[in-house]
């Protein structure tokens, strides 16, 4: 980037950044993070006793610096996001995809090779039960697809959202089916 000091008072620092920067800036996050040599830099920082954020923050901030958006505008305009773009349902698609891109990076670098690739396979399984609970749902009625949902968050609640918590047997998706029909069963 030759000339980026005479360029640096022309930085956009002002209004909020469009649909097309925000993508622009998704998608080269997502491109970089994959690089080996990107996530070298944020494992290297970790194991320096940094924080991984800090690093992804520093390549957000590098983007922005190639688009002509001062970094502090930048980031600021990603907390405004959620309020400006609300209604856009692409867009929040994206930057939801880009904010788990940049926890998945920080994973990666903080839990190592083997750790994370393990932890990306129980996430994986975990989603894949949790699928097979949603079509199995889907054969209840909508009165006892809500009570099946009241009980997976009262459980989830109960055990602090930890992963395995979200999940539901056959028999006890059947048993609070059951509870919801039989009087003998009624909640009190």
């Amino acid at each position: 980037m030759s000339g980026s000091s005479t360029t640096t008072h022309q930085l956009q620092s002002s209004g909020m950044l469009s649909r097309e920067q925000l993508f622009h800036l998704f998608n080269r996050f997502t491109s970089l993070t994959s690089l080996p040599d990107v996530k070298k830099r944020i494992a290297e920082a970790v194991e320096d006793k940094q924080e991984a954020v800090a690093v992804t923050t520093a390549i957000q901030e590098e983007i922005f610096l190639e688009m002509g958006v001062d970094p502090s505008f930048g980031l600021s305009c990603l907390g405004k996001v959620n309020m400006v773009y609300e209604n856009d349902q692409e867009l929040m698609i994206h930057f939801y995809k880009f904010v788990a891109r940049e926890e998945m990076a920080c994973d990666e670098a903080e839990l190592g090779p083997d750790e994370f690739t393990e932890r990306m396979h129980s996430q994986q399984k975990l989603q894949e039960q949790q699928l097979e609970i949603l079509k199995h749902m889907r054969q209840f009625h909508l009165d006892n697809q809500s009570a099946i949902l009241e009980k997976l968050h009262q459980q989830m609640d109960n055990a602090n959202y930890e992963g395995g918590a979200s999940v539901l047997s056959s028999e006890q998706i059947q048993e609070i089916v059951q509870r919801r029909v039989s009087p003998l069963f009624s909640p009190r």
